[in-house]
């Protein structure tokens, strides 16, 4: 008889080795429902995860843009994996990456055409202004009428788009456009562009912000008082009570410090990559940086290791896509399954499998 036992403690060595083996059981329901599309599945899983890194013919493009794809995902699913280690779930950093993009567009197109050092400063101000804004509607929500924190914020990322559709036709739309909807282009604003900071290497301002609030984070989670706090309402919420910690003001700072990070994610985009406010501006980097919150475990470099990963399956899908005719939305699939599949084998951390009669 096959039964499930609780382990006494988590497992360190399960919690290593079950990203890998999601990984793993990806390609393998990727290649399956590749070959279901009629495709080679060896070729297509080659593609995604191989020549973006080592194809002579697509190298030199696809490494920078693993840096270029991998800043928003890992700066947004940093600041989501501190509000999930306290059991604050904010599933709405989509709206707030839109936001922030927003209100850093916006400050920058207020003083068009002035050139300034201090222009860019501001976008980010504004911008981590804009996505803590957002994210304190399901705050205060929370602690005030102890609303969902999950569907409010979900449900505010379709106001979001509504938001951005409305501003890219309306009050950040591009006089002189002729007519199109859409802001002025950020990359031909010197002092609001986000250029590479290193010419052909896609290390941009929002890669290092991403880079440093992995350090960041992983010092305040392991050697400051307030990650304490957050591990501890995770793992023992009455605990935490008995020992005086305020679950109002963590739940304002998690929601804030996630809808800060997936602001600033936003308006490093829109001032770099995207270049403008647009009605499709959004591109599900905030939905996609839940999987790779729980692909790194919650952990600031694993989130490091998962971002640069989950940005591989973009360019590869986006090769996949050109070179195999692979619709986009089998790419969206294969890149669920990584989550799906994480959960499927997470629940080995707490529980073992055990063979025989039950006691």
């Amino acid at each position: 008889m096959i039964r499930f036992e609780k382990r006494l403690a988590p497992s360190r060595t399960t919690t290593i080795l079950t990203p890998i083996i999601a990984v793993i059981l990806t390609m393998i329901a990727g290649g399956i429902m590749f070959a279901a599309l009629g495709k080679d599945p060896f070729e297509a899983i080659r593609i995604i995860f191989w020549d973006p890194l080592f194809d002579e013919n697509f190298a030199s493009y696809s490494r920078p843009q693993l840096l270029v794809k991998a800043g928003p995902l890992i700066l947004i699913a940093i600041g989501l994996s501190v509000g999930f280690k306290a059991g604050i779930w904010n599933i709405g950093a989509e709206g707030q990456y839109i936001m922030g993009a927003i209100f850093g567009a916006a400050a920058a197109l207020a003083v068009y055409p002035a050139e300034s050092p201090f222009i860019f400063p501001t976008m980010i101000i504004a911008g981590a202004f804009g996505g803590w804004l957002w994210a304190m509607i399901p705050a205060v929500l929370r602690t005030k009428f102890k609303t969902n924190e999950i569907l409010v914020s979900l449900m505010l990322v379709y106001v979001a788009e509504s938001i951005l559709a409305s501003v890219a036709q309306g009050l950040l739309k591009n006089p002189d456009g002729y007519g199109f909807p859409g802001s002025r282009n950020l990359q031909q604003y010197p002092s609001a562009f986000n250029g590479e900071v290193i010419a052909n290497s896609g290390m941009h301002w929002g890669v290092i912000s991403a880079f440093i609030a992995v350090i960041f984070t992983y010092v305040m989670m392991t050697r400051h008082i307030r990650g304490f706090e957050v591990r501890l309402m995770g793992e023992a919420p009455k605990a935490a009570q008995f020992a005086g910690v305020s679950t109002t003001r963590l739940i304002v700072f998690c929601l804030g410090f996630s809808g800060a990070l997936a602001g600033l994610a936003g308006m490093f985009e829109v001032a770099g990559p995207a270049g403008q406010i647009t009605i499709d501006f959004n591109s599900g980097y905030g939905f996609t940086a839940i999987i790779v919150a729980f692909l790194g475990r919650l952990h600031p470099v694993g989130i490091l290791l998962a971002g640069l990963l989950m940005a591989l399956t973009y360019i590869g899908g986006e090769l996949a896509q050109l070179m195999l005719g692979l619709p986009g939305a089998s790419i969206r699939l294969f890149q669920g399954m990584l989550l799906l599949f994480l959960l499927a084998t997470d629940m080995f951390t707490n529980y073992r499998i055990r063979l025989g009669a039950a006691q």
